[in-house]
């Protein structure tokens, strides 16, 4: 009786979680139909709000510069963290390892405006040498905090990995390459996509690091929204938003169906055997 009551209440708080997290989001959807021009009250159903948004060549340009730069700069730090994750585990003494894992995840608890500052002074040191705040600076920045984030993502995997399997590699004559191309990256791979998914999504959103380091000449969604905001609510943003929550939703959903299978069938196969 008491294990089903405190079910209850555990999905009671799920719910209340939920609702508080997404009631938000759906008002903000919600008035993007809108045929009014703000949020006060609902006149009627539109699309027009939608038809504006595509409209507005600079919103678009600022659209497809954000998901570019969180398709690359997740891309690198993906690849950095991924090693960085290897690095870490094979490191010999505990002593180093423990060192090495505190420092990254420092990156990850300290707050954004530190690190945001952080990197302003350094670029701006920089820039005694001809270095420009804009894409490149806002790049570098979301490539440093989003490498913590995949190396944290990819060590439990390494962690998991049958060591067996390399040992194996090594007495049929696998090269090191060759064990990292065939057996490490292979096992890796669930975490490999968690890391960049993270990293991904985390660039995307970023606003206050974004903020700090970013030049006249270049700009992400979330600056620009933010900018926007303070000159009055625009309805355009909820399609905006609308659009991001959609797709969003649809990355979630892929994330979901290509991380299902947790580790590769051959490497079940092989570990059955072992």
């Amino acid at each position: 009786m008491t294990s089903r009551k405190k079910f209850k209440w555990a999905n009671l708080y799920l719910i209340a979680v939920f609702i508080l997290l997404y009631i938000p989001i759906f008002y903000l959807i919600f008035y993007s139909f809108n045929s009014g021009d703000n949020m006060s009250q609902f006149e009627g159903v539109t699309l027009n709000h939608y038809q504006t948004l595509f409209e507005d060549t600079r919103l678009l340009i600022i659209a497809l510069n954000t998901f570019f730069l969180a398709f690359l700069s997740a891309l690198i730090a993906t690849i950095i963290g991924t090693f960085g994750a290897m690095g870490i585990y094979y490191t010999k003494r505990r002593q180093m390892r423990n060192v090495l894992l505190s420092l990254n995840n420092i990156l990850i608890v300290s707050p954004d405006v530190i690190i945001g500052a952080s990197f302003l002074i350094f670029f701006t040191f920089l820039g005694y040498i001809g270095f420009k705040l804009g894409f490149t600076s806002v790049l570098l920045s979301h490539i440093a905090f989003s490498i913590p984030i995949v190396v944290l993502m990819v060590l439990p995997k390494m962690q998991e990995m049958n060591e067996s399997l390399i040992d194996a590699a090594r007495d049929l004559g696998a090269s090191n390459w060759q064990v990292l191309r065939q057996i490490i990256l292979p096992y890796l791979t669930p975490g490999i996509i968690a890391g960049y998914f993270m990293a991904f999504t985390y660039s995307l959103d970023d606003f206050a690091v974004t903020f700090f380091v970013t030049g006249n000449g270049f700009s992400t969604l979330s600056v620009e929204i933010y900018s926007r905001a303070r000159q009055g609510i625009n309805l355009e943003i909820n399609a905006l938003s609308t659009l991001l929550f959609i797709l969003s939703m649809i990355l979630v959903v892929g994330y979901y169906f290509i991380s299902k299978d947790n580790k590769p069938k051959r490497f079940k196969k092989r570990i059955a055997k072992s």
